[in-house]
């Protein structure tokens, strides 16, 4: 037998996890040139004149940072997400290069409104802060 799942005024409101996305913890898992798919708050967006519109996304979850490199061509696609987006998931290619870990972006989605859920007055915060996780 199936429970109902609780009603919207009992169930605890929790972070909004993004469905299906990776922990940016574990990203060193997955091999090189793996297609992942991860999520976080914006942190940075940087487009350096020398970097032939090449766009350079930093995204943090509660696990820590993950980097993004958006083409041009992606960024055409999904320009308004890239530019204005507070929460994206990214799909795209795993990188590995001298030590660091990139996502070059396939997809990019912009996931904000699952933050309109901080504001609801059922969320309660557990105290927890990113820096504790294992």
């Amino acid at each position: 037998m199936n429970a109902a799942p609780p009603s919207p005024s009992r169930q605890r409101t929790v972070w909004p996890r993004p469905p299906q996305a990776l922990p940016h913890a574990r990203l060193t898992e997955p091999p090189a040139g793996a297609r992942v798919t991860v999520a976080g708050l914006v942190l940075v967006r940087q487009r350096p004149g020398t970097a032939k519109g090449v766009i350079f996304v930093t995204l943090e979850d509660e696990t820590g940072t993950c980097n993004v490199v958006v083409w041009a061509q992606v960024y055409e696609r999904f320009r308004r997400a890239v530019i204005a987006g507070r929460l994206l998931r990214v799909t795209g290619k795993l990188q590995r290069e001298a030590g660091v870990v990139h996502v070059v972006a396939e997809l990019i989605e912009d996931l904000s409104p699952l933050l309109d859920r901080l504001l609801d007055p059922a969320f309660r915060h557990d105290g927890t802060r990113a820096g504790d996780q294992p």
